[in-house]
C-alpha cells in the first residue's frame, strides 16, 4: 500500500451554515476516499484526517476557501496504513469540550511560544513551569521532563485542577502544552482569568515540537487519537496499542497480560467479577433511590388493573364474577364500582355489571386518582446477572399491585429501574415479610425457576419469632391451607378443601420474655403459609397484624412503616441457576429482632 498522509489541524473562527457544510464534506471525503473525523462548530473546526496526499490537498484547498479558515495549516505525518476506520463529520457545541463560558479563542488567546524558542529556554535552563493540559491516559505514554501533571481524566476537569495549583505559580512563567495546541487555546485565557500573569502556550503542541526540533527534553512518545496510538519524536508509529474500554495506552507487556482482552479490558481497567458486581449493585441502588423518592404512589394518579376471568366464571355476569373472585370485598361495593363505569375492556368500552364475561377475558378496573399508603423502599440488590436478580425486600412493601397499592410496590419500582425490560417475580413474599426474593430477567428463565419451586427443589428458610414457646425444639405442620382468601384477604386451615402444605420448624433460641426464635423451612409455598401454620399451632408470629393470639384475626394486612415489624424474614434461599445449572445459595444478615 502507498504511504498514507495524516493531518491534524484546527482553527478557531466564527463559522455558519454548518449543516450544509457537513453534507458537502461528507460527500467530498467519500469521493476522495478520506477517513477520519472533522468536528464543526460555530467556534471553528478541529480535524484528524488521513488519505493519499492529493486528496488531502483537495480537502485543505476547499476548507481554506471558507472565511476564517484561510490560514488553516496542518501538522503532517506519514504512515504505511490508514489509521482510521471511517469518515465522520459532526456538528458540536465546542470543537474541544471545555464547558467554560466566555472563553473565545477566535477573539483572544494567550501568547504562543514557538517550538524552537521553548527548546532554547530549556537548553539555557530558564526557570519555567511546563504544564501538561492532557488527560492522564495520554500523559502515561510520555511528556516533557519535569512537567507539572494536573491528573485529570477529561479536559472539563482542567479548571478545577488549575484552582488547586500552588498560588506562587501565578507570578511565574508557565508554558502549557498538549498534543496539537487546541486545548491550550482555551486553557490559556482561562488561566489568565484566574490570575496567572505569565502564561504561554506551545505553538502547535507536542507534534509540532517533534516536527521542528525533535525529542530534546521530552521523555517517551506522544499519544495520538487514531489507530497509531503513539508516535515517537521522529513522528513514527510505535508499537503501543490502546484499550478501547478505558483509553489507556498499552505497551508490549500490557498487551501480553492475561487481563488484556481486546475491546473489553486491560491491566489498568480490569475488574474482578466481585468488583463488577459491586459497581453494578451500587448503580442499581442509586437508581432505586431515585425512583422511590418521592414514593411513586405518593403522587395522586389514576391507575388501571386487569381482572382475569377464570373458567369457573364463564358466562356469568361481571358482577357475579367479581363477587366470587374477590369474596373479601362486598357485593355492594362491586356493584357501586360497576355503576360508576370503572370497568372497561382494553379498547376503552365500559363493561357494566350485567356484561356476560367469558373464560380468559380480561376486564380492566379503573381506580380514581388517589395517594397510596406509605411503604418502605429500602430495597437492596444482593445479586444480578443476565438471568436473575436477587433482592432483599424491606417491609412493609407489597410485591405487586393489590388493594390500595398500585405503584408503591416492589414490582413497580423494579420495573422503573429496569425499563424497558421488566424483571419477573419467580415467587412472592407477604407485604410485611422481609428478605430474599428472586426475579427472572426473561419469561423463559422465570418458567425454569418456577418449575423448581413447584417441584420442591428450592430450599427456602425463614427466621421467625413466635409469641409463645413451642413444646418441642423440632416440629412441623402439614395442615392444609385454604386456596381462597377469607376476611381481609387472610387464609385459614381448611381440612376439607385446603391445599396440601408443610412447614418444618427448628427452635434456635428460647427467650425469657416468652417468645422463641425459630428457623422455618418451607416444603410448599402457600400464601401466608408460615404465619397460618404457627397461628393454628397457637404460636402467632410476633408483630403480625392479621393472625392474632387466641386464633383471632386482625382488621388489617399491611403495617404502617412506623409500626413494630412483623418478625418474619426470608433468610436463606438455594436453587439451581436457570442458565448454568449451578447451585446458588444466598443468605442475608439477620434482622435486628433476630
Amino acid at each position: 500500500m502507498s504511504a498514507v498522509t495524516n493531518i491534524s489541524t484546527y482553527r478557531f473562527a466564527e463559522l455558519s451554515g454548518l449543516k450544509d457544510l457537513r453534507e458537502e464534506l461528507i460527500a467530498d471525503c467519500k469521493s476522495w476516499e478520506l477517513k477520519g473525523t472533522i468536528l464543526l462548530s460555530i467556534e471553528g473546526i478541529n480535524m484528524f484526517v488521513a488519505g493519499d496526499a492529493a486528496s488531502i490537498d483537495r480537502l485543505l484547498e476547499k476548507l481554506r476557501r471558507i472565511p476564517g479558515l484561510e490560514g488553516l495549516e496542518p501538522k503532517v505525518s506519514i504512515s504505511d496504513k490508514q489509521p482510521f476506520n471511517r469518515m465522520l463529520v459532526r456538528i458540536k457545541r465546542e470543537i474541544i469540550s471545555f464547558g467554560m463560558e466566555g472563553i473565545r479563542p477566535a477573539n483572544y488567546t494567550s501568547p504562543k511560544l514557538p517550538a524552537a524558542e521553548l527548546k532554547r529556554w530549556l537548553d539555557e535552563g530558564r526557570p519555567v513551569t511546563l504544564l501538561d493540559t492532557r488527560n492522564d491516559y495520554e500523559v502515561k505514554l510520555g511528556t516533557f521532563k519535569g512537567a507539572l501533571i494536573p491528573n485529570i481524566n477529561t479536559f472539563r476537569e482542567f479548571p478545577d485542577a488549575v484552582r488547586k495549583l500552588p498560588e506562587e505559580l501565578k507570578d511565574q512563567p508557565v508554558v502549557m502544552f498538549c498534543t496539537g495546541g487546541i486545548r491550550c487555546e482555551k486553557a490559556g485565557p482561562f488561566m489568565e482569568r484566574e490570575g496567572y500573569r505569565n502564561i504561554y502556550q506551545l505553538d502547535g503542541g507536542i507534534l509540532k515540537y517533534f516536527e521542528e526540533v525533535g525529542g530534546d527534553h521530552y521523555d517517551g512518545e506522544c499519544f495520538v487519537f487514531d489507530q497509531r496510538v503513539g508516535v515517537d519524536p521522529a513522528l513514527r508509529e510505535t508499537d503501543h496499542a490502546i484499550c478501547y474500554a478505558c483509553q489507556a495506552p498499552l505497551d508490549a507487556a500490557d498487551q501480553e497480560d492475561p487481563r488484556h482482552v481486546e475491546g473489553v479490558s486491560c491491566p489498568h481497567c480490569f475488574k474482578s467479577a466481585p468488583e463488577r458486581m459491586a459497581e453494578r449493585i451500587s448503580f442499581l441502588h442509586e437508581a432505586i433511590a431515585k425512583v422511590a423518592d418521592p414514593l411513586p404512589g405518593s403522587i395522586p394518579q389514576e391507575n388501571r388493573r386487569p381482572v382475569n376471568i377464570p373458567a369457573a366464571q364463564d358466562r356469568k355476569t361481571l358482577l357475579e364474577a367479581l363477587v366470587e373472585i374477590f369474596p373479601q370485598i362486598s357485593a355492594g361495593e362491586w356493584e357501586a364500582r360497576c355503576d360508576a363505569g370503572r370497568f372497561v375492556n382494553y379498547g376503552g368500552t365500559v363493561r357494566g355489571k350485567d356484561h356476560v364475561v367469558r373464560a380468559g377475558e380480561r376486564v380492566v378496573q379503573i381506580f380514581p386518582a388517589d395517594t397510596e399508603p406509605p411503604v418502605s423502599a429500602d430495597i437492596r440488590v444482593v445479586y444480578e446477572d443476565e438471568a436473575i436478580v436477587v433482592v432483599r425486600k424491606p417491609a412493609p412493601l407489597p410485591m405487586h399491585a393489590s388493594g390500595r397499592f398500585h405503584r408503591n410496590t416492589l414490582q413497580h419500582i423494579l420495573n422503573e429501574v429496569y425499563a424497558p425490560k421488566y424483571p419477573r417475580p419467580v415467587h412472592r413474599l407477604d407485604s410485611n415479610t422481609t428478605g430474599l426474593v428472586v426475579f427472572a430477567r426473561t419469561r423463559n428463565f422465570c418458567r425454569v425457576l418456577q418449575r423448581q419451586f413447584l417441584d420442591g427443589l428450592v430450599d427456602k428458610r425463614y427466621l421467625v419469632t413466635t409469641q409463645g414457646l413451642p413444646e418441642h425444639d423440632s416440629f412441623f405442620s402439614e395442615a392444609p391451607i385454604s386456596a381462597e382468601p377469607d376476611v381481609m384477604g387472610t387464609r385459614v386451615i381448611d381440612e376439607t378443601d385446603g391445599l396440601p402444605s408443610r412447614t418444618d420448624f427448628q427452635v434456635l433460641e428460647r427467650r425469657a420474655d416468652g417468645t422463641a426464635l425459630l428457623e422455618a423451612k418451607l416444603g410448599t409455598g402457600r400464601t401466608n403459609q408460615i404465619r397460618v401454620h404457627l397461628w393454628q399451632l397457637g404460636l402467632p408470629v410476633a408483630g403480625d397484624p392479621a393472625y392474632l393470639p387466641g386464633h383471632q384475626t386482625g382488621d388489617t394486612q399491611t403495617l404502617d412503616p412506623a409500626a413494630a415489624p412483623l418478625q418474619l424474614h426470608a433468610w436463606k434461599l438455594s436453587f439451581r441457576h436457570p442458565a448454568s445449572g449451578e447451585m446458588m445459595t444466598f443468605e442475608t444478615e439477620r434482622p435486628d429482632w433476630a
